[in-house]
């Protein structure tokens, strides 16, 4: 065709009214919404249910919504996913990073209701320091691409001393275990990582922040048309008026707060010194009763530290701390035998599970469970229908679990079946085992791997191979390497 007869065709399409499909409908003609991330507990990992992750979790529903299969491509680092996102290699970017007029220069940005700041830790072996002045002559250590050198930048005119060094190949977790060895003495990570990677690092301190927290945000290739930004914030407002956003972030946020650096050591150690003697039990008994044994291991940690010989004031005794009745219920008969009690303590917490409604989705079936295990099946209903009556969900244990603690009180017992408990207990019953159960996940196998092709949970997931890419350019392999961190039940409870 001649550049004549081209133009003429082309002039002829656009009086026809023929344009380019916007980028959502080029989206929903492919079927695949292509999204490049990188492996972290804040962003995507795959956990024994598979992909998961607080962006991944709102990624895979935005699919959803559009009726399209998901596409991950996986990143080594931040640099990477910035790199696909400004050449429109993909659709959504997903950094972990926080909103600054850089990005919002170069990138489309897409809030994703968590926000994050920029903290300086430090090791404890050295000075702690309270400010930024005290810091003079010391170098602050960041992964390239982050969140933190704004700030920094900002901050370097009223502090000319401060110096900072980037570091291309690590991510916050390789910044953090390098500050708990001593090797780095002061350091930036954003909040948010920090929190979800404490417990591992328990010779890293928090000292100051610097500056307020800001959103973290999905990026959009500026080249695009405004059409898939704006569906995506549209559909995160729906989450977000749904109740949707802050169920994820207290699945993954919610219960990091349990372990202090006392009881992270302690907890670590016993790991170490007790939890091999028992351990082929957990795995053995958890198996007979179709559950994690890590999470019976968790329970059995909450319960008696892994002591097979506790006993508490009350007559509860061995390692799962069992009641009487409930020993003579189940068939047990000597608590003080850790395999007794580890037998017990699973087939105890099966049926406890099994009575839980099975319309309740997990893990927060398995929250409620826990929290049943503790308290008692009576009074977890009784705290169920509270939430329902003040107009929260009685199947969401987000808002169950800020009515359990009303048990305690008069005005609110003397209200339900089952009359007074002591609520606030099966509350940091459930925290706490969540957080044990987070550290046993992230080092410890589970019993038996699950192949990709019998999780009907991955069926809207389609792992690219290395080379595969929206626009043929060259791809990472998806990788399964970093273990489950932040909660989440296998299917198998």
């Amino acid at each position: 065709m001649s550049t004549q007869t081209a133009m003429i065709a082309c002039t002829a399409l656009l009086l026809a009214g023929c344009s380019r499909p916007t980028a959502l409908q080029e989206i929903r003609d492919e079927g695949v919404l292509h999204v490049i991330t990188r492996v972290a507990p804040s962003i995507y990992y795959e956990g024994r249910r598979g992909p998961t992750g607080y962006d991944f979790e709102l990624a895979k529903r935005f699919a959803e919504e559009l009726g399209v299969g998901l596409r991950l491509r996986v990143a080594d680092d931040n640099s990477e996913i910035l790199s696909v996102i400004s050449k429109d290699f993909a659709h959504i970017g997903m950094a972990g990073m926080a909103r600054n007029p850089q990005l919002a220069s170069q990138f489309q940005t897409v809030a994703t209701g968590i926000k994050a700041q920029s903290v300086v830790i430090y090791n404890r072996d050295v000075d702690y320091p309270s400010s930024l002045a005290e810091l003079a002559g010391k170098t602050l250590h960041i992964i390239a691409d982050s969140n933190h050198v704004d700030p920094l930048k900002q901050l370097a005119d009223q502090h000319p001393d401060i110096a900072w060094q980037v570091h291309p190949g690590l991510d916050a977790a390789g910044i953090l275990a390098r500050v708990e060895s001593g090797e780095l003495s002061y350091a930036v990570v954003s909040s948010n990582e920090l929190d979800l990677n404490h417990v591992f690092f328990p010779q890293v301190k928090e000292a100051f922040a610097l500056g307020e927290p800001r959103e973290l945000v999905w990026l959009i290739p500026s080249a695009q048309d405004p059409s898939l930004a704006e569906a995506a914030k549209h559909f995160l407002a729906g989450l977000k008026e749904a109740g949707t956003l802050a169920q994820l972030s207290e699945r993954f946020y919610g219960h990091l707060d349990r372990l202090n650096y006392v009881g992270a050591r302690t907890f670590m150690h016993h790991v170490k010194n007790r939890l091999p003697k028992y351990e082929s039990l957990f795995r053995d008994y958890a198996r007979d009763f179709n559950m994690d044994w890590r999470l019976l291991a968790a329970i059995g940690y909450q319960e008696s530290h892994w002591r097979p010989n506790a006993v508490s004031p009350t007559g509860v005794r061995g390692l799962m701390m069992l009641t009487r009745n409930t020993a003579s219920y189940i068939g047990i008969n000597n608590r003080l035998d850790a395999e007794e009690s580890i037998q017990g303590g699973a087939k105890y917490f099966r049926m406890v599970h099994e009575k839980i409604p099975e319309r309740i989705p997990e893990p927060d079936r398995t929250w409620f469970a826990l929290a049943s295990y503790n308290v008692g099946f009576g009074h977890l209903e009784d705290a169920r229908r509270l939430t329902e009556s003040a107009g929260k969900n009685p199947d969401r244990w987000m808002d169950v679990k800020e009515f359990l603690p009303l048990l305690a009180q008069k005005e609110w017992y003397t209200k339900t079946r089952f009359g007074f408990a002591r609520g606030n207990e099966p509350v940091a019953y459930v925290q706490n085992i969540r957080r044990y159960y987070d550290v046993l996940a992230r080092i410890m196998s589970p019993a038996v791997p699950e192949p990709v092709a019998d999780r009907p949970d991955l069926a809207g997931v389609r792992e690219s191979p290395a080379t595969e890419s929206r626009d043929d350019n060259p791809g990472t392999e998806l990788r399964a390497s970093l273990p489950n961190a932040l909660g989440i039940i296998p299917p198998t409870l």
